[in-house]
């Protein structure tokens, strides 16, 4: 029992702990004025949500989180960064203060709807006693993968997971032709060809 009590206090104390950085990294994010550093602090915010998840034994959106967040968006906003300014505008204080409220007041709101949520791992939260019971129950038989969540991904809701692959495909796609990464991007290229060989 003294072992299985130690587990979850140091389960526990690996969530503060991942916690409270992606409280320290937020707020670096929020004060910084360098989008550079910004786009960076954002990967590392990603990094850190991705071992979140898999403290929480969510591998499958951890490894999403650390693709999508930490891979593709960062190398999406470098790209954006280039044809922008590298560094944000100073705000007044009075304009700050309303998305403080708003944050403050929602961040309320969401404390006070996880009052009536189930504990964490409870068995007989609806989550373990419907569906999920199902899927551990049938998984072995119809799929014959050990891991639950794959198959649940790969084969119960392929049609869902494809669909999800095909948005993030048409945004990756519609950010990069934003970005002028087509033929603006080579008629520039030309261009600046041009004025070397003319220089």
């Amino acid at each position: 029992m003294t072992g299985y009590e130690g587990a979850d206090l140091a389960i526990a104390l690996i969530n503060v702990i991942l916690l409270g950085l992606l409280f320290v990294v937020a707020i670096a994010i929020a004060r910084m004025r360098s989008l550079f550093a910004i786009v960076m602090l954002s990967g590392i915010y990603s990094l850190i949500s991705a071992s979140w998840f898999v403290a929480l034994d969510a591998v499958d959106v951890a490894f999403t989180e650390a693709a999508v967040g930490a891979g593709i968006s960062t190398a999406l906003l470098l790209g954006a960064m280039l044809l922008t300014s590298r560094t944000a505008k100073p705000e007044k204080r009075s304009t700050a203060i309303v998305p403080l409220l708003v944050v403050i007041a929602v961040g309320c709101m969401l404390v006070y709807a996880t009052i009536d949520l189930p504990a964490f791992g409870d068995p007989d939260s609806p989550a373990n006693t419907y569906v999920g019971t199902a899927y551990i129950e049938r998984t072995p038989q119809d799929i014959g993968v050990p891991n639950i969540v794959t198959a649940v991904l790969a084969s119960y809701r392929g049609f869902d997971t494809l669909g999800e692959v095909g948005v993030v495909f048409a945004a990756a796609l519609a950010v990069i032709l934003l970005l002028g990464f087509g033929e603006r991007s080579l008629s520039a290229a030309i261009g600046r060809k041009d004025k070397g060989g003319r220089g």
